[in-house]
């Protein structure tokens, strides 16, 4: 097996609408075209053809009550600058210190992983990882 590519992750959400605006307005990906499934969810474009899917379907697994774990599963994210994104998402009321823990960020910019990552939540308590190739405060 010679695997290319990573195509998409799948992340169950139980407000679609709640969710698409995480993902455009915080993340700033693009919404694409999905596939006629006869159940609700939405695609979200990253570079080189991969995707993040949203899925609303009862009986997902879903996060409920979990905060910022690192070594739970999470979906991790590059950027070209870690300054630009942790600047960007302060705007938008992200911070370590927030008291809403769905605002809440975990910044590590010395990573012992050897690149500086942030991690976040989505609406439904998804895991979400941000890094970048180096640290440039």
């Amino acid at each position: 097996m010679k695997i290319a590519l990573l195509h998409h992750a799948a992340l169950p959400v139980t407000d679609l609408e709640r969710s698409k605006a995480f993902y455009r307005e915080i993340l700033g990906l693009q919404e694409v075209p999905r596939a006629p499934f006869p159940f609700p969810g939405a695609w979200f474009a990253l570079p080189g053809g991969q995707r993040i899917h949203l899925i609303v379907s009862p009986g997902q697994t879903m996060r409920t009550g979990k905060g910022i774990d690192s070594r739970d599963g999470h979906i991790a994210l590059r950027v070209a600058s870690y300054r630009e994104t942790l600047e960007e998402l302060r705007a938008k009321g992200y911070s370590p210190e927030a008291a809403d823990e769905l605002h809440r960020i975990k910044v590590d910019p010395h990573s012992v992983a050897g690149f500086p990552q942030l991690y976040l939540l989505d609406p439904d308590r998804n895991l979400i990882e941000i890094n970048a190739e180096k640290l440039d405060l």
